[in-house]
């Protein structure tokens, strides 16, 4: 698709302007501007929306910024003091203002004196991951059945792009391809993307059944793919419903198939963003081991790009979570753990890793309410993020607050039942129960996260508590045996000291447990 505008014709399949028939040089940023402007030309453009679109959401100052608009304005004729095509709007943002007509292939080809034959050059992929939903397929063979399968591919779009490491294409663009046969390949070219989503719809009766499949068009092959069946009693609950379930399970199928792709890379020629997936391949794994190699891909590409939110967010994350693990001195931890917390907010203050990071750290300084207020952020900008929505339970239950502490961290499950962390979310549910006074269920919980994780420490801190309190003093002093495998320094000491429990009754009813149990 391409634009007139006055004797101007824009091709961003070509990536080219013309005048007449003149061709007009434009570097590839001022190129992108402009055409970023020109496709959004019914409303303002941001600041934001051009760092988010053209520089992948890295900050560049407002000078470097400034001066692209500048040259754009230049490209067609423009100045800053007439602005008849690109209008400043004070305080807000830009706006291309001049009238504009859509081509389609065959008229824009004919437009710039280009044979009609020709073929459409693909567009460059970016260097973050780029995704595009195409609109489910409505099955039902009721034309009126269409405004439920375009909500749930636009729900798609919207909870995806609050995943701001992913370059996700926004609706008007994908759903061109409604009702076309068009190879999923040529699709993938044409919007610039390596990764897809395609779907289907169908209602029958009171039931509809969602299909849903994550493909790979760089390999050809399908990541993920799952099938829904709903009773249809609320349609919009089952929309949300649905909708969070896909973008859960999508987010670890492309980080794992971003790692794929950096791992095929030599590494002499590894960038920042190759780094980040190496080293989230490792952060998943969730164990001592794999963190520390996480944490030292993560200082490579900080090294490389200083003002790397999101390599930042993760870093402080890991940090704490290997102190609240005791795999690492928590005094040792928290510096570390901060500096990167702050330094990725400031980088980008939208991104919820950032703000995940800054909660673990409030939390283990003992700053409840700061540390409630980071993961709330966290979950407002990213509703699907489930480590998040973990450790807010994980907060509200040092707080005290264990029924909402059960409820968040059930959800965790729910939004990601596959998620590596799982265990961890199972153990979280389990000290909630604990608090409440559940033994049982609390015991419940935790041999589930350790049947998952048999090496997972705080599953281990819960069993032995919850059995001690319970009376069950074989599976007490079992679970004692491996937690004191897994966390050698475990003592009443420590929990007391560095378990960051706000409420003296609740500190005093776990230590008691682990007295029991026979820890001292």
């Amino acid at each position: 698709m391409g634009f007139r505008f006055e004797d101007f014709v824009l091709d961003p399949e070509r990536r080219e302007l013309r005048r007449a028939e003149a061709l007009i040089a434009l570097e590839p940023q001022v190129f992108d501007v402009l055409t970023y402007l020109v496709r959004h030309r019914d409303r303002v453009v941001t600041r934001d929306d051009l760092l988010d679109a053209i520089w992948n959401g890295r900050i560049v100052s407002e000078s470097t910024l400034t001066s692209r608009i500048n040259a754009a304005r230049r490209a067609v004729g423009d100045t800053g003091e007439e602005q008849r095509l690109i209008r400043t709007i004070a305080r807000k943002g830009v706006r291309f203002v001049g009238e504009v007509t859509e081509l389609s292939g065959s008229a824009n080809a004919a437009a710039v004196d280009k044979p009609a034959s020709a073929a459409p050059v693909g567009l460059p992929l970016p260097d973050r991951p780029a995704i595009a939903v195409l609109p489910f397929t409505n099955m039902s063979g009721e034309a009126e059945q269409d405004y439920f399968s375009d909500g749930i591919s636009e729900d798609i779009i919207t909870a995806l792009s609050k995943l701001r490491w992913f370059f996700v294409i926004a609706r008007n663009s994908s759903f061109i391809y409604r009702g076309r046969a068009t190879h999923l390949r040529q699709v993938a070219e044409e919007l610039g993307v390596r990764y897809l989503v395609e779907g289907s719809v169908r209602k029958e009766g009171d039931r509809v059944r969602i299909t849903a499949q994550l493909n790979d068009v760089a390999t050809g092959s399908h990541l993920w793919a799952e099938r829904y069946d709903r009773e249809l009693a609320d349609v919009f609950a089952v929309q949300d419903e649905i909708t969070e379930a896909i973008v859960a399970a999508i987010e670890p199928q492309l980080y794992a198939a971003e790692n794929f792709h950096a791992q095929r890379k030599p590494p002499g020629s590894m960038d920042a963003w190759d780094l980040l997936m190496r080293a989230l391949s490792h952060y998943w794994r969730v164990t001592r081991q794999d963190h520390f190699a996480a944490q030292a891909l993560l200082q490579k590409a900080i090294a490389l790009d200083p003002d790397y939110g999101k390599a930042l967010g993760l870093l402080g994350t890991s940090y704490m979570f290997t102190a609240h693990m005791g795999w690492m001195e928590m005094a040792e931890a928290m510096p570390v753990a901060e500096r990167a917390a702050r330094a990725a907010i400031r980088a980008d203050d939208e991104d919820a890793w950032a703000h995940n990071a800054l909660g673990h750290v409030h939390l283990f300084a003992r700053r409840f309410e700061d540390s409630l207020a980071e993961f709330e952020t966290a979950l407002r900008l990213n509703p699907n993020f489930a480590l998040a929505q973990g450790y807010c339970g994980l907060t509200l239950g040092y707080c005290g607050r264990w029924q909402e502490a059960d409820a968040a961290a059930r959800r965790a499950i729910r939004l990601s039942p596959r998620d590596p962390y799982s265990p961890v979310y199972f153990g979280i549910a389990a000290y909630a129960r604990f608090l409440g006074g559940d033994d049982e269920e609390a015991i419940r919980l935790a041999q589930e996260s350790l049947r998952q994780r048999g090496d997972f420490v705080g599953a281990h801190r819960v069993l032995t508590a919850a059995a001690g309190m319970a009376g069950r003093m074989e599976v007490a002093h079992a679970a004692l045996r491996e937690l004191r495998r897994a966390q050698p320094n475990v003592s009443l000491t420590w929990i007391a000291e560095f378990m960051p429990i706000k409420l003296d009754r609740d500190r005093e009813r776990y230590l008691e447990g682990f007295r029991r149990a026979g820890l001292t």
